[in-house]
Protein backbone atom coordinates (compact mmCIF):
# COMPACT_ATOMS: atom_id res chain seq x y z
CA UNK A 1 0.00 0.00 0.00
CA UNK A 2 2.85 2.26 1.23
CA UNK A 3 4.60 1.65 -2.92
CA UNK A 4 0.85 2.77 -4.12
CA UNK A 5 0.44 5.99 -2.13
CA UNK A 6 4.42 6.73 -3.21
CA UNK A 7 3.42 6.21 -6.66
CA UNK A 8 0.49 8.69 -6.33
CA UNK A 9 3.12 11.33 -4.47
CA UNK A 10 5.10 11.57 -7.28
CA UNK A 11 2.73 11.36 -10.02
CA UNK A 12 1.25 14.89 -8.81
CA UNK A 13 4.74 16.01 -8.17
CA UNK A 14 5.64 15.55 -11.81
CA UNK A 15 1.99 16.70 -12.91
CA UNK A 16 2.63 19.99 -10.90
CA UNK A 17 6.01 20.28 -12.22
CA UNK A 18 4.69 20.88 -15.61
CA UNK A 19 1.78 23.28 -14.74
CA UNK A 20 4.06 25.34 -12.81
CA UNK A 21 5.05 26.35 -16.47
CA UNK A 22 1.45 27.29 -17.64
CA UNK A 23 -0.74 30.26 -16.79
CA UNK A 24 -3.49 28.20 -14.87
CA UNK A 25 -6.58 30.37 -16.46
CA UNK A 26 -5.24 29.36 -20.11
CA UNK A 27 -4.86 25.09 -19.26
CA UNK A 28 -6.38 22.98 -21.10
CA UNK A 29 -8.16 21.08 -18.41
CA UNK A 30 -8.15 17.95 -20.77
CA UNK A 31 -10.18 14.31 -20.37
CA UNK A 32 -12.57 14.44 -17.46
CA UNK A 33 -13.17 11.34 -15.11
CA UNK A 34 -16.31 9.57 -15.31
CA UNK A 35 -17.50 9.14 -11.83
CA UNK A 36 -18.86 6.07 -10.26
CA UNK A 37 -21.77 6.00 -12.87
CA UNK A 38 -24.55 8.32 -11.08
CA UNK A 39 -24.12 10.56 -13.58
CA UNK A 40 -22.97 11.21 -17.55
CA UNK A 41 -20.43 14.20 -17.45
CA UNK A 42 -19.91 16.31 -20.64
CA UNK A 43 -17.17 16.07 -22.33
CA UNK A 44 -15.10 19.17 -23.03
CA UNK A 45 -15.04 18.50 -26.79
CA UNK A 46 -18.33 19.84 -26.35
CA UNK A 47 -17.51 22.59 -24.84
CA UNK A 48 -18.21 26.10 -27.01
CA UNK A 49 -15.93 28.36 -28.25
CA UNK A 50 -15.66 32.33 -26.88
CA UNK A 51 -16.92 33.36 -23.79
CA UNK A 52 -19.28 31.16 -22.49
CA UNK A 53 -16.49 28.12 -22.55
CA UNK A 54 -13.66 30.51 -21.26
CA UNK A 55 -15.58 30.93 -18.29
CA UNK A 56 -16.47 27.49 -17.88
CA UNK A 57 -12.62 26.67 -17.71
CA UNK A 58 -11.29 29.95 -15.68
CA UNK A 59 -13.88 28.07 -13.25
CA UNK A 60 -12.16 25.07 -13.42
CA UNK A 61 -9.02 26.29 -12.98
CA UNK A 62 -10.25 28.02 -10.11
CA UNK A 63 -11.91 24.85 -8.67
CA UNK A 64 -8.13 23.06 -9.08
CA UNK A 65 -6.09 25.70 -7.98
CA UNK A 66 -6.88 28.14 -4.93
CA UNK A 67 -3.32 29.01 -4.47
CA UNK A 68 -3.36 31.91 -7.81
CA UNK A 69 -6.18 33.69 -5.75
CA UNK A 70 -3.70 33.56 -2.24
CA UNK A 71 -2.84 37.11 -3.19
CA UNK A 72 -5.98 38.56 -3.24
CA UNK A 73 -6.61 37.33 0.23
CA UNK A 74 -10.06 35.34 -1.19
CA UNK A 75 -7.95 32.36 -0.08
CA UNK A 76 -5.91 32.83 2.66
CA UNK A 77 -4.48 28.86 3.20
CA UNK A 78 -3.52 26.06 1.51
CA UNK A 79 -6.95 24.43 0.34
CA UNK A 80 -8.33 24.37 -3.03
CA UNK A 81 -12.07 23.65 -4.01
CA UNK A 82 -10.88 19.60 -5.48
CA UNK A 83 -9.77 18.77 -1.92
CA UNK A 84 -12.50 18.30 -0.80
CA UNK A 85 -14.85 17.64 -4.08
CA UNK A 86 -12.38 15.33 -5.37
CA UNK A 87 -11.27 15.10 -9.00
CA UNK A 88 -12.59 18.26 -10.18
CA UNK A 89 -15.98 18.27 -8.72
CA UNK A 90 -16.67 15.09 -10.87
CA UNK A 91 -16.30 12.34 -8.29
CA UNK A 92 -19.55 10.54 -6.86
CA UNK A 93 -19.87 10.39 -3.66
CA UNK A 94 -17.39 13.01 -2.88
CA UNK A 95 -19.21 16.19 -2.56
CA UNK A 96 -19.75 16.52 -6.90
CA UNK A 97 -20.70 19.99 -8.02
CA UNK A 98 -22.78 17.90 -10.72
CA UNK A 99 -25.37 17.10 -7.77
CA UNK A 100 -24.76 19.99 -5.51
CA UNK A 101 -25.82 22.59 -8.33
CA UNK A 102 -28.95 21.59 -9.12
CA UNK A 103 -30.28 21.01 -5.33
CA UNK A 104 -29.87 24.96 -4.69
CA UNK A 105 -31.58 27.18 -3.77
CA UNK A 106 -31.81 25.09 -0.05
CA UNK A 107 -32.18 26.47 3.22
CA UNK A 108 -29.58 25.22 5.71
CA UNK A 109 -29.52 25.48 8.81
CA UNK A 110 -26.17 26.92 8.97
CA UNK A 111 -27.06 30.03 8.19
CA UNK A 112 -30.73 29.67 8.75
CA UNK A 113 -31.74 31.66 5.37
CA UNK A 114 -32.06 29.94 2.05
CA UNK A 115 -28.85 29.80 -0.03
CA UNK A 116 -28.42 30.41 -3.47
CA UNK A 117 -25.54 28.30 -4.93
CA UNK A 118 -23.35 31.85 -5.00
CA UNK A 119 -23.80 31.92 -1.37
CA UNK A 120 -22.92 28.39 -1.17
CA UNK A 121 -19.54 29.17 -2.85
CA UNK A 122 -19.14 32.26 -0.95
CA UNK A 123 -19.15 29.80 2.20
CA UNK A 124 -16.88 27.79 1.24
CA UNK A 125 -14.29 30.72 0.57
CA UNK A 126 -15.16 31.76 3.74
CA UNK A 127 -14.36 28.56 6.05
CA UNK A 128 -13.26 26.06 3.84
CA UNK A 129 -10.95 28.59 1.96
CA UNK A 130 -9.98 30.71 5.45
CA UNK A 131 -11.10 34.16 3.33
CA UNK A 132 -9.10 36.60 4.56
CA UNK A 133 -10.68 39.04 7.19
CA UNK A 134 -13.31 37.21 6.84
CA UNK A 135 -14.55 38.44 3.48
CA UNK A 136 -14.73 36.21 0.80
CA UNK A 137 -15.18 37.25 -2.89
CA UNK A 138 -18.42 39.31 -3.79
CA UNK A 139 -21.31 37.14 -4.28
CA UNK A 140 -21.67 38.10 -8.52
CA UNK A 141 -17.62 38.78 -8.38
CA UNK A 142 -16.15 36.82 -11.46
CA UNK A 143 -14.53 34.09 -9.51
CA UNK A 144 -18.36 33.22 -8.15
CA UNK A 145 -19.68 33.13 -10.67
CA UNK A 146 -16.83 31.02 -12.88
CA UNK A 147 -17.42 28.71 -10.46
CA UNK A 148 -20.85 28.32 -10.72
CA UNK A 149 -20.61 28.31 -14.50
CA UNK A 150 -18.24 25.43 -14.09
CA UNK A 151 -20.88 23.45 -11.45
CA UNK A 152 -23.50 24.32 -13.93
CA UNK A 153 -21.71 22.61 -17.22
CA UNK A 154 -21.19 19.69 -15.12
CA UNK A 155 -24.96 19.20 -14.02
CA UNK A 156 -25.22 18.26 -17.87
CA UNK A 157 -29.40 17.99 -18.51
CA UNK A 158 -30.07 17.39 -14.87
CA UNK A 159 -33.29 20.05 -13.92
CA UNK A 160 -33.11 21.69 -10.88
CA UNK A 161 -34.23 20.48 -6.81
CA UNK A 162 -33.56 17.33 -8.29
CA UNK A 163 -31.93 14.93 -5.79
CA UNK A 164 -29.71 12.21 -7.80
CA UNK A 165 -27.35 9.33 -6.27
CA UNK A 166 -23.76 10.31 -5.48
CA UNK A 167 -24.66 13.76 -3.61
CA UNK A 168 -21.86 14.91 -1.12
CA UNK A 169 -20.61 11.65 1.28
CA UNK A 170 -21.92 9.04 2.26
CA UNK A 171 -23.38 8.57 5.79
CA UNK A 172 -21.24 7.03 8.32
CA UNK A 173 -23.09 6.15 11.37
CA UNK A 174 -21.07 6.50 14.38
CA UNK A 175 -18.94 3.07 15.40
CA UNK A 176 -19.27 0.70 18.43
CA UNK A 177 -17.03 2.46 20.32
CA UNK A 178 -16.07 6.43 20.74
CA UNK A 179 -13.35 7.51 18.72
CA UNK A 180 -9.79 7.68 20.01
CA UNK A 181 -7.37 9.87 19.47
CA UNK A 182 -4.14 7.53 19.82
CA UNK A 183 -6.05 4.56 17.57
CA UNK A 184 -6.40 7.77 15.47
CA UNK A 185 -2.77 8.62 15.63
CA UNK A 186 -1.60 5.39 14.63
CA UNK A 187 -3.97 4.99 11.45
CA UNK A 188 -2.84 8.42 10.54
CA UNK A 189 0.90 7.54 10.59
CA UNK A 190 0.57 4.81 8.59
CA UNK A 191 -1.55 5.44 5.95
CA UNK A 192 -1.98 9.17 5.67
CA UNK A 193 1.16 10.71 6.86
CA UNK A 194 3.23 10.24 3.83
CA UNK A 195 0.50 12.28 1.45
CA UNK A 196 0.00 14.86 4.28
CA UNK A 197 3.22 15.22 5.88
CA UNK A 198 3.53 13.94 9.77
CA UNK A 199 2.48 17.07 10.92
CA UNK A 200 -0.25 17.37 9.14
CA UNK A 201 0.88 20.46 7.01
CA UNK A 202 0.42 18.79 3.53
CA UNK A 203 2.96 18.59 0.75
CA UNK A 204 4.17 21.52 -1.04
CA UNK A 205 5.80 21.79 -4.84
CA UNK A 206 6.71 25.21 -6.18
CA UNK A 207 5.12 26.74 -3.03
CA UNK A 208 1.67 24.77 -3.92
CA UNK A 209 -0.14 22.74 -2.17
CA UNK A 210 -0.53 18.82 -4.39
CA UNK A 211 -1.71 17.38 -0.99
CA UNK A 212 -3.67 19.51 1.45
CA UNK A 213 -2.76 20.44 5.02
CA UNK A 214 -5.05 19.03 7.60
CA UNK A 215 -4.66 21.21 10.34
CA UNK A 216 -2.45 23.83 10.99
CA UNK A 217 -2.12 28.03 9.72
CA UNK A 218 -2.61 26.47 5.95
CA UNK A 219 -5.51 24.54 6.17
CA UNK A 220 -9.21 24.96 6.42
CA UNK A 221 -10.36 27.00 10.00
CA UNK A 222 -13.03 25.67 12.91
CA UNK A 223 -15.82 26.61 10.51
CA UNK A 224 -15.47 24.49 7.73
CA UNK A 225 -17.87 21.76 7.76
CA UNK A 226 -14.72 19.11 7.21
CA UNK A 227 -13.77 20.17 10.96
CA UNK A 228 -16.90 17.97 12.46
CA UNK A 229 -15.58 14.43 12.97
CA UNK A 230 -19.13 13.04 11.22
CA UNK A 231 -18.38 14.75 8.12
CA UNK A 232 -14.44 13.92 7.73
CA UNK A 233 -14.80 10.11 8.97
CA UNK A 234 -17.63 10.13 5.67
CA UNK A 235 -15.30 11.63 3.46
CA UNK A 236 -12.65 9.58 4.73
CA UNK A 237 -13.95 6.29 4.86
CA UNK A 238 -15.00 6.38 0.88
CA UNK A 239 -12.48 8.54 -0.72
CA UNK A 240 -8.96 7.89 1.42
CA UNK A 241 -6.45 6.73 1.41
CA UNK A 242 -6.85 8.76 -2.19
CA UNK A 243 -7.21 5.64 -4.55
CA UNK A 244 -7.85 3.03 -1.99
CA UNK A 245 -11.50 4.51 -0.56
CA UNK A 246 -13.24 2.04 1.61
CA UNK A 247 -10.13 0.36 3.00
CA UNK A 248 -10.27 1.70 6.41
CA UNK A 249 -13.14 -0.08 8.69
CA UNK A 250 -16.04 2.70 9.88
CA UNK A 251 -14.06 2.46 13.06
CA UNK A 252 -10.91 3.84 11.84
CA UNK A 253 -12.52 6.23 9.55
CA UNK A 254 -13.71 7.56 12.60
CA UNK A 255 -10.81 7.35 14.94
CA UNK A 256 -8.50 9.26 12.23
CA UNK A 257 -10.76 11.54 11.54
CA UNK A 258 -11.10 12.52 15.42
CA UNK A 259 -7.36 12.57 15.54
CA UNK A 260 -6.87 15.26 12.75
CA UNK A 261 -9.82 17.56 13.81
CA UNK A 262 -8.45 17.11 17.49
CA UNK A 263 -5.41 20.28 16.45
CA UNK A 264 -5.26 23.29 16.11
CA UNK A 265 -6.01 25.21 12.95
CA UNK A 266 -7.54 28.99 11.58
CA UNK A 267 -9.98 30.56 13.70
CA UNK A 268 -13.53 30.21 12.94
CA UNK A 269 -14.46 33.62 11.61
CA UNK A 270 -17.93 33.97 13.35
CA UNK A 271 -15.50 34.12 16.38
CA UNK A 272 -16.53 37.54 18.20
CA UNK A 273 -13.64 37.19 21.12
CA UNK A 274 -15.30 34.37 23.51
CA UNK A 275 -14.76 30.78 22.41
CA UNK A 276 -17.29 29.62 25.30
CA UNK A 277 -20.32 31.89 22.95
CA UNK A 278 -18.81 30.72 19.59
CA UNK A 279 -18.90 27.21 20.84
CA UNK A 280 -22.34 27.24 22.03
CA UNK A 281 -23.69 28.87 19.29
CA UNK A 282 -21.89 27.34 16.73
CA UNK A 283 -20.84 24.17 17.66
CA UNK A 284 -23.10 21.80 19.04
CA UNK A 285 -22.20 19.32 16.40
CA UNK A 286 -19.75 16.06 16.37
CA UNK A 287 -16.61 18.48 16.64
CA UNK A 288 -13.98 19.22 19.05
CA UNK A 289 -14.03 23.10 18.89
CA UNK A 290 -14.12 24.26 22.81
CA UNK A 291 -13.33 20.77 24.17
CA UNK A 292 -9.56 19.61 25.78
CA UNK A 293 -7.82 19.07 23.35
CA UNK A 294 -5.89 14.99 23.97
CA UNK A 295 -2.86 15.62 23.15
CA UNK A 296 -1.63 18.74 25.71
CA UNK A 297 -5.26 19.36 27.34
CA UNK A 298 -5.49 22.85 26.57
CA UNK A 299 -9.21 24.17 25.25
CA UNK A 300 -9.04 23.36 21.23
CA UNK A 301 -9.85 27.33 19.73
CA UNK A 302 -7.96 28.99 22.17
CA UNK A 303 -4.87 28.41 20.46
CA UNK A 304 -6.52 28.92 16.85
CA UNK A 305 -4.88 30.64 13.86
Amino acid sequence: MKYYILFVLTFFSSFVHAEAFHDLYEIDPGAMMQGNGEHQLPQWTNLKNGEAGDVVKKGYSLFMNGSQLRSTGMVNNGMSCTNCHLSGGQLGHAAPMWAAYPAYPAFRKKNNKINSFEDRIQGCFLYSMNAKNGKPPELKSKEILSLEAYSQWLTGNIPKNKSIPGRGFVKLEKPEQSPDYQRGKIIYNAQCALCHNDDGSGRQISERYVFPPLWGKDSFNWGAGMHRVNTAASFIKVNMPLGLGNSLTDQQAWDVAYFINSHERPQDPRFKGKLEQTQKQFHQHDGQYGKISPEDKHILGAKAY
